[in-house]
């Protein structure tokens, strides 16, 4: 999710993987899947750049839970022998 501002200065947060494409008339407008468009007071590139982050944010080694372990802990986690302990 990102967020925006509405040409009324109203706070908007949108779903980024809904954007279809954005436009660029005397003002932002952003155009979604669902055929709902709206316009921003950010640019175009502007837009593009919370986009970004946002996908950087989510696809983060951090947030995943189903992180591999470095070569160093897998290591160390069976142990100084290298091998599997049972």
């Amino acid at each position: 999710m990102i967020q925006l501002t509405r040409i009324n200065q109203v706070p908007l947060i949108v779903n980024a993987d809904l954007i279809e494409h954005v436009e660029v008339t005397p003002h932002t407008v952003i155009a979604l899947t669902t055929g709902q468009k709206f316009m921003v007071l950010e640019s175009a590139d502007e837009v593009v750049g919370k986009v970004v982050e946002f996908r950087k944010a989510v696809a983060s080694p951090a947030r995943c839970p189903f992180r591999m372990h470095e070569p160093s802990e897998q290591a160390a986690d069976r142990g100084s022998a290298g091998g599997w302990t049972g």
